[in-house]
């Protein structure tokens, strides 16, 4: 599998704490600086996803998965800013319907992977199973425990049909998530986004931590594996995930299929 190197990346087989991960990182001078960052390499992905798209062979699905206000949403916005809709796809999971819950938890994932030629972001994800589940003790713990070795094999299977696989946990200090849900009530124009049901989860932190870091530990592989992305900075996550899923994309190195059609062979 084709994944870049980089110092947020959790390797796979050795011990992990998520304490020891920082939620800032200082990798610009400013924050337009962030920006421009990322629009260098939005620019690079326009491309790339669109050769990937004339190829029609191999897939990329990006997983973020984070706490309520870590970004999600506004870092696919940035990453995929020039890309086309034709290109690329976004599936938000919530809460499973009720022929969603007739199912194995997994069937609801694997109809929304990506299609021969597609990426697609998963805003949260089949990890859900065993965050917000195990944290508020929806399913049995023991059902929850086989779940780890269950999504590694998913997710390997997806791998070996030539779906490359990036995961990115957007890792927010309480602090900040506390700053964005105040600034969520206090802005007219973002109170739609207030749920009080994240006050429910944001009660629950260091439940969910300990649940993000078995989870990390669990299932980083070698064919799926993790980044950390430190996500307090907005410019500063949407520049390193972009800078991700661009070198993913450029180390697939998708390339045009030739029909073998000429300009001599047709006249027009």
């Amino acid at each position: 599998m084709h994944h870049p190197s980089s110092p947020f990346l959790a390797p796979p087989g050795s011990p992990f704490r998520l304490a020891e991960r920082s939620t800032t990182a200082h990798l610009f001078r400013s924050g337009r600086a962030g920006d421009r960052a990322a629009r260098k390499h939005a620019k690079a992905i326009e491309d790339l996803a669109h050769r990937l798209y004339g190829e029609a062979d191999r897939k990329l699905l990006l997983v973020l998965q984070g706490m309520d206000t870590s970004g999600k949403d506004g870092t696919t916005k940035a990453v995929f800013a020039r890309t086309p809709p034709l290109n690329v796809n976004v599936k938000a999971f919530k809460a499973p319907s009720k022929q969603e819950l007739a199912h194995d938890y997994l069937w609801r994932v694997h109809q929304a992977v990506p299609e021969k030629g597609r990426i697609t972001v998963f805003n949260r994800s089949h990890y859900e199973d065993v965050l917000v589940v195990k944290v508020r003790n929806f399913a049995p713990a023991d059902a929850v425990e086989q779940r780890y070795d269950q999504i590694n094999d998913f997710e390997r299977m997806l791998s070996e049909t030539g779906t490359t696989i990036l995961k990115c946990m957007l890792h927010i200090s309480h602090d900040v998530q506390g700053e964005r849900l105040r600034d969520r009530l206090e802005k007219p124009h973002k109170r739609w986004k207030f749920n009080p049901d994240d006050l429910d989860d944001r009660a629950l932190w260091p439940e969910f931590m300990a649940a993000y870091e078995t989870m990390v530990q669990r299932t980083s592989t070698a064919h799926a594996p993790w980044y950390i992305i430190p996500s307090d900075h907005k410019p500063t996550r949407e520049a390193i995930i972009a800078d991700l899923v661009h070198k993913t994309l450029e180390s697939m190195n998708p390339t045009y299929p030739d029909p073998g059609y000429r300009p001599e062979d047709f006249e027009i």
